[in-house]
């Protein structure tokens, strides 16, 4: 592009920079020339550094500036100078504090400092007595150095200090909040040749629009002003827009999909009974899996609340089977243990809460996504905490076949492999159970979670009767890994915003 037609593409920031920039300048510095806002000035120059007319660099540069209290001192002079002033022979202090303005500790610095520099004289009374030196009056007849130093204009670099400069600072910085001295990133622009030679072409930077307004178009207006050429070819800093966190936005469209499916969303509590959990599973109270280690119990609250019918009717079927063709379990049903509060270690108990649910419809489809807690060993595929898409199908008549086609669609819906394999399983609320196994292309075969139908043992004490419930839980972490591409499961929460940027969301 010549430069003709590159002017033409200029923002009036980039124009207003161009027109003060000199073979180096500062972003203040430009910024007070053009009457540009810093900000306003570093978008110009970065639009020009695109275009090859400029080129940016950062020096890191120690920085005086004035503090809160130099602020005040700069206007209203050093708290030494206003104490000097009402000094006589024998003036008391409490005195020269009401006729200076001084706060407490103000005088007590100007007691210190004025003695150091022995400009007064100080005996003790009933109070403090204080008398002025012959070297105090000189001091009030010309600034020093470090009222000197703080009409300067700042920031000021360090390393452009005089000699007087630097022991005015170093008296200033032992006293609270006059001056501070911070490392600051010096932000410069230069001319590049590209920039020199178009700087010195002849072309006028005169004021162009961005865009045709309506007011323009009514009033005619428009024919008159110059518009802004814009280059489509130009590159421009990468830009990361706001989106959902990938995990949550995957979780709302496995939701969306069920619902779809017609399948109506339960809901439970993470801190969960041990009955709902398990024990209405027709899970045993000696099972293996109710060990302390497999699951993590709440010290306090240390029970919960259940309906006692209910609880009854759970209790006979673990003991005896009643209403059934099951014997049980044969053991002592512990009523005080099953109401014990837990972290709620499997997305079951959805399904559990709604078979007992007065909201149950028959022929019904649920699905829930619960968020589990299990101790685990964290690796590449294993969390302590983590979720499952939970869900029963009840209607009469369904068989295994139901439940392998029900897998199927979900790995390929889900999982988006058609490479699946359903193995035997056993689970003490389902009969017969199985496993899905679904293949990663990078991490291998990776099982997604169990199924079954429901025993007898557990439906009829929570819903009255006998009926055909196909249930699943799949892990939807692993499921989420294969849909977005990742590749250790710890990332569907990671706080690294490197990877948040650029990481897929479906």
């Amino acid at each position: 592009m010549d430069e003709e037609r590159l002017a033409q593409t200029l923002h009036n920031y980039e124009r207003k920079v161009l027109s003060v920039l000199d073979k180096e300048s500062t972003v203040s510095e430009i910024s007070s020339k053009s009457g540009l806002k810093d900000i306003e000035v570093m978008r110009g120059l970065q639009w020009l550094e695109n275009k090859g007319i400029v080129k940016l660099r950062e020096d890191v540069k120690e920085i005086v500036e004035l503090d809160s209290n130099g602020e005040k001192y700069r206007e209203g002079g050093l708290p030494e100078r206003r104490f000097l002033k009402f000094v006589k022979k024998d003036t008391p202090v409490s005195e020269i504090l009401k006729e200076a303005k001084l706060s407490n500790e103000e005088v007590s610095v100007c007691l210190g400092v004025l003695k150091g520099k022995a400009a007064i004289a100080i005996r003790k009374d009933k109070e403090l007595m204080v008398s002025i030196l012959p070297q105090g009056e000189k001091i009030l007849q010309k600034e020093s150095l470090e009222e000197l130093f703080l009409k300067k204009k700042f920031p000021i670099l360090l390393s452009e200090l005089t000699d007087e400069d630097k022991f005015a600072l170093d008296s200033l910085r032992k006293r609270k909040n006059i001056v501070k001295v911070e490392t600051r990133k010096i932000r410069k622009a230069e001319l590049t040749e590209f920039g020199r030679k178009l700087s010195k072409s002849g072309i006028k930077f005169e004021e162009t629009y961005d865009r045709l307004t309506p007011a323009m178009v009514r009033d005619g207006s428009w024919a008159n002003k110059k518009f802004r050429r814009y280059d489509v070819k130009i590159n421009v800093p990468l830009v990361f827009g706001g989106k959902k966190q990938h995990y949550a936005r995957f979780l709302d469209d496995v939701r969306g999909k069920f619902i779809s499916l017609g399948f109506s969303e339960m809901f439970g509590p993470i801190v969960e009974t041990e009955f709902w959990d398990m024990d209405a599973l027709f899970m045993p109270q000696f099972h293996s899996a109710r060990d302390i280690h497999a699951a993590y119990y709440v010290k306090e609250p240390k029970y919960g609340k259940l309906d006692n019918y209910i609880v009854e009717r759970v209790k006979e079927s673990h003991e005896i089977g009643k209403g059934t063709i099951s014997k049980g379990w044969q053991y002592k049903f512990d009523v005080n243990k099953t109401k014990q509060l837990i972290l709620r270690t499997q997305g079951t108990a959805l399904s559990a809460r709604m078979l007992a649910s007065k909201e149950l419809k028959i022929p019904g489809k649920y699905f829930g996504i619960a968020r589990c807690f299990r101790p685990d060993v964290v690796d590449a595929t294993h969390s302590a905490d983590f979720n499952q898409v939970e869900g029963i199908v009840i209607e009469e008549g369904l068989n295994f076949r139901h439940l392998k086609g029900l897998l199927k669609m979900f790995a390929e819906e889900f999982a988006e492999t058609d490479q699946i394999k359903i193995t035997p399983a056993y689970f003490p609320f389902t009969e017969p159970s199985a496993e899905l196994h679904a293949k990663h292309p990078e991490l291998g075969w990776i099982e997604l979670g169990g199924s079954g139908i429901f025993r007898p043992e557990l439906v009829k004490p929570l819903l009255g009767r006998e009926i055909s419930v196909l249930a699943w839980g799949l892990g939807i972490d692993r499921l989420a890994m294969f849909k977005l591409g990742i590749k250790d499961i710890r990332e569907l929460f990671s706080h690294n915003l490197d990877f948040l940027k650029d990481v897929k969301v479906v």
